[in-house]
């Protein structure tokens, strides 16, 4: 099968990112540039379509011609997992691949600050992994589940689109439901895991105003609760949850966000100096007194100088850490 060929060929080249559409050659994103794979011919609409739509099982089939896009995931027996997101344009079918690796990263493999370390032993809050598309927020989630399996006794419940990393029961026991397969939805996994006897909930994406709410409730009624959301800047995030909410919930939702709020990391993936891989870069806010203060009085804007200020409660910008990054010679 084609397919299966020019992925096990990106495993081999170390690409990040596998894209076939009609009327173009297979090409690989390596390092942040697209390469062509010059000995394979360009697809036909006809012939893409039907490798496509021959690696979906018939509900994702269904559920493609209906919304005329789709996430999943695939298995390469014994060879590598991918998510796969695939959609319609004009020039016909698309299909974007990444590859997710067996072996998870961890913490420090991904650069990532020791303090989250600390904010991950809460009992109970929120804490939000935010970034672009592609600056690996569900592989810093995981890591940070990894860490809370092999550490604590907790129940663990995982609402992901789709699954990626496939996790082992450690100390914890872990549960991975998937959108569209184990739950409906996210806002409908996560108000039955309020229900299921849960320590630790991951969402995979909070996109809608419904699972902010409950993300909230949950985090406030004992519950760890870790989730992405696409934002840049700590305090941009803050203002992003707010901003959802009807004009009348505001006040109400600025109180809870100060009272259960851990804290928020906010990461972009640049390439390394030599090339040889890319790096994390991180800011990251802990949700001090103070913090909690300005998200109450709605001072936003205080937010960037108070994490330089309070550099001692482990807090840092992006700024800072590309300082740190290009001292090292690592950018």
């Amino acid at each position: 099968m084609i397919i299966a060929e020019i992925l096990k060929k990106s495993i081999e080249m170390d690409a990040s990112d596998i894209i076939l559409t009609s009327w173009a050659k297979p090409a690989f994103k390596i390092y942040g540039d697209i390469f062509y794979l010059e000995e394979y011919e360009k697809f036909f609409p006809s012939d893409l379509n039907k490798n496509i739509l021959s690696i979906m099982n018939e509900l994702q089939r269904e559920e493609f011609k209906n919304n005329m896009e789709l996430d999943f995931p695939i298995d390469l027996k014994w060879f590598c997992r991918f998510r796969v997101n695939t959609f319609l344009s004009k020039n016909g079918i698309w299909a974007v691949f990444r590859p997710i690796k067996t072996k998870l990263p961890t913490y420090r493999e991904l650069w990532l600050p020791s303090n989250l370390l600390d904010l991950i032993k809460k009992k109970n809050g929120l804490l939000l992994v935010t970034g672009a598309v592609w600056s690996w927020k569900s592989t810093t989630l995981s890591a940070l589940i990894d860490v809370i399996s092999a550490n604590m006794k907790k129940h663990i419940v995982t609402i992901e689109d789709p699954v990626e990393y496939v996790f082992n029961n450690n100390k914890s026991l872990i549960e991975q439901r998937e959108v569209g397969v184990n739950t409906k939805s996210f806002e409908n996994g996560l108000k039955y895991a309020l229900r299921q006897a849960s320590d630790v909930i991951m969402i995979w994406e909070m996109r809608d105003l419904e699972t902010f709410r409950l993300a909230l409730r949950a985090a406030e009624t004992g519950n760890l609760v870790l989730a992405t959301l696409h934002t840049s800047g700590a305090a941009r995030t803050v203002s992003r949850i707010v901003d959802m909410f009807p004009w009348e919930e505001k006040e109400n939702i600025r109180a809870q966000l100060a009272d259960s709020l851990i804290g928020v990391i906010w990461q972009d993936l640049l390439k390394k100096k030599d090339w040889s891989w890319r790096v994390l870069a991180t800011e990251l806010l802990v949700n001090n007194t103070s913090i909690s203060n300005m998200i109450r009085k709605w001072v936003l804007h205080q937010i960037d100088g108070a994490i330089e200020t309070w550099a001692s409660d482990w807090m840092y910008t992006m700024k800072n850490c590309l300082e740190e990054l290009k001292r090292n010679g690592i950018i």
